[in-house]
């Protein structure tokens, strides 16, 4: 295994550096393939979420599969039962990256990264789930490596593909309700254990599970079942909490539609956050700056607020009470105009607008064939095809990381802003260079370590405890991960 390791490494700093694998449908120099032709397709993290994934790519030869956990990858490796399996994607990637074009990733948060960035610097396409990425740093890395390896990629927020998204910026980008200022969005999430604190039984690791690999690049700590599967989305080490998981779905029409970019501000605030696991509920409140204007439509400075975990706007303020904000149980965004305000479900779907009125706009952006709604399978066949067209000719899908990148910046940017709130202000962020410009070197986040409650003699007695940390230097690990030993990241491209 450290042979192994050491050959990947080896490998993969010299395509960092620029000696990239030529892909095997770079026939005759064309560096295309015919459509008709399939791609060979190598699979990371099957268990859950990627099989549905690869499923939806069953069109193409998937010819190798690494899953940490074996017997939660059972039915996949079962499915594709002639693609070569293994548990560490280095060694994959070492032994038969040669094989293959194009890798799914569909881990925990806290190891998208590692895994894409190589990917992409030996020159495969790559589909990763979202969240893209668990820090900024991450995020923005993924974006220039895909500019500089010309690859077709997606994040799988799936929805992304569907009519909703593209129908609510044809009418915002028609001036139908007027300039937005004021967006409202949210979801029911988190439906897995948050609020915990890390559980002090040590368990052993299941014979199928290989522990090590699953931590991965985050700081070591003893098994417990409640870890994964699937419950990792909870915890700091491995997952970004709700919002990380859903707002790349709810808040993919308002990022798209409003051409977002960066935010100048953001501010959180939850129920009782502690130093392993997200708060149960969340909110959080973004300002973005005045974009250029649009033919049609002014892009003014907007707020943009998001809730989770029960949490809803007031409803109140902005619409009638009959108005069901949660029909169609994952979440939904409320666009606010100087004409007219805009009611979706999450991703853009079932759009409406306040006064009843349908507005008449000719659509015109391109739509995925058979994107409908949350389906899996419509979203991967578009990037499988945009992976089989030249880089000169190719239609990207419109979650390829030159979108998804600095869009799962943003996304980023709540969860920084809940893990900062005890500084109890709003943040300033510089996104050039990946800092926060109003966090000074003196001050300090206190955060709850453990919380304990109990009733003694009819008497309530309360022991939270607190831990305290140096800002500056907390927010600056959040943003950009120390990694442990043997998870290093390609170079940032400059």
């Amino acid at each position: 295994m450290k042979d192994s390791r050491r050959g990947f490494i080896k490998k993969a700093t010299a395509a960092a550096a620029g000696i990239s694998v030529v892909p095997s449908f770079a026939v005759s120099g064309l560096g295309h393939r015919a459509p008709s032709d399939k791609l060979n397709i190598a699979g990371i993290g099957v268990g859950g979420k990627g099989h549905p994934n690869l499923v939806g790519m069953n069109t193409e030869n998937i010819v190798a599969l690494c899953d940490v956990d074996w017997k939660y990858a059972d039915k996949t490796f079962k499915e594709f039962p002639k693609a070569k399996r293994y548990r560490d994607w280095r060694k994959m990637y070492d032994e038969v990256g040669k094989s293959f074009d194009a890798v799914m990733v569909a881990t925990s948060d806290h190891t998208h990264a590692p895994i894409a960035a190589h990917a992409l610097a030996m020159g495969k396409h790559v589909y990763c789930q979202k969240p893209l990425t668990h820090s900024v740093y991450e995020s923005r890395l993924l974006t220039k490596l895909a500019a500089k390896y010309r690859v077709a990629t997606q994040m799988g927020n799936q929805g992304n593909s569907g009519d909703g998204v593209r129908q609510v910026c044809e009418w915002i980008w028609n001036g139908e309700i007027g300039e937005v200022q004021e967006v409202h969005a949210w979801t029911d999430r988190p439906i897995w254990p948050q609020g915990l604190e890390r559980p002090k039984e040590i368990m052993t690791p299941p014979g199928t599970l290989n522990w090590d690999l699953f931590i991965g690049p985050a700081p070591e700590r003893p098994f417990h079942e409640i870890y994964t599967p699937w419950n990792w989305r909870g915890w700091w080490d491995f997952g970004t909490g709700a919002f990380g998981d859903m707002a790349c779905h709810v808040l993919d029409p308002v990022y798209q539609a409003l051409k977002l970019g960066y935010p100048d501000k953001v501010k959180g605030s939850s129920t009782q956050m502690n130093t392993e696991s997200a708060p149960q509920a969340e909110t959080v409140e973004f300002i973005f700056p005045a974009r250029e204007k649009m033919p049609k439509v002014n892009m003014p400075q907007v707020k943009v607020y998001w809730y989770d975990g029960g949490l809803l706007p007031n409803k109140s303020n902005l619409l009638p009470e009959e108005i069901n904000l949660m029909a169609d149980g994952l979440g939904g965004c409320v666009f606010v105009g100087s004409k007219d305000t805009l009611i979706t479900g999450c991703g853009g779907f079932n759009p409406f607008l306040l006064s009843g009125r349908t507005p008449q706009v000719t659509p015109y952006l391109r739509r995925v064939p058979g994107a409908i709604g949350y389906v899996d399978g419509p979203h991967e066949q578009d990037w499988i095809r945009a992976c089989k067209e030249s880089p000169e000719n190719r239609v990207e899908g419109t979650s390829h990381f030159g979108y998804s990148g600095p869009f799962n910046e943003m996304v980023l940017m709540g969860v920084l802003a809940i893990r900062l709130q005890s500084l109890n202000k709003t943040l300033m962020w510089d996104a050039e260079n990946m800092q926060f410009t109003n966090i000074s070197s003196s001050e300090e986040l206190r955060i709850v370590t453990s919380d304990d409650f109990q009733v003694i003699d009819g008497h309530p007695h309360f022991n939270t405890k607190y831990a305290k940390f140096n800002a500056l230097e907390t927010a600056g690990e959040y943003i950009k991960h120390t990694y442990r030993r043997g998870w290093d990241l390609p170079k940032m491209p400059s």
